[in-house]
């Protein structure tokens, strides 16, 4: 008993489709990242020695005042609100994370052109004195 083997005829060459060849694209050299210029950090004791400076107001008045502030600004940041504080300027919460011992906020902010950042304050102008003869 044998098996009859039938041969199969080989397939039809089909029209392959066809496929758009990518032109060679050269490799540019890009600039590399500029690194971000960080200046001093003002801590919470400088900035309340800057505020009586500027006020002219004694520093047991104004460290309150400051750390209220602040807490202030850190709740408003937890709630991801969007702050417009000029001449601060105007932030808003992009990203947050969730670390172990607190969050990462990324945040934006837009600070307007000013020639001297010191001119956009509250405080009044000090009078110049007059000259005595």
């Amino acid at each position: 008993m044998s098996k009859a083997t039938t041969a199969k005829k080989p397939a039809a060459p089909t029209a392959a489709p066809s496929v758009p060849v990518a032109k060679r694209v050269e490799p540019t050299v890009v600039d590399a990242p500029q690194p971000v210029i960080v200046g001093p950090m003002l801590r919470k004791k400088e900035l309340v020695d800057l505020v009586v400076a500027r006020a002219g107001m004694k520093k047991k008045d104004v460290k309150p005042v400051v750390e209220s502030v602040l807490a202030v600004l850190g709740e408003a940041l937890h709630d991801n609100r969007e702050l417009n504080l000029q001449p601060l300027g105007r932030i808003k919460v992009r990203r947050e994370k969730q670390l172990a011992n607190g969050r990462m906020v990324v945040a934006k902010i837009r600070q307007p052109l000013a020639a001297d950042p010191t001119a956009a304050t509250d405080a009044p102008a000090a009078k110049p004195l007059k000259p005595t003869s």
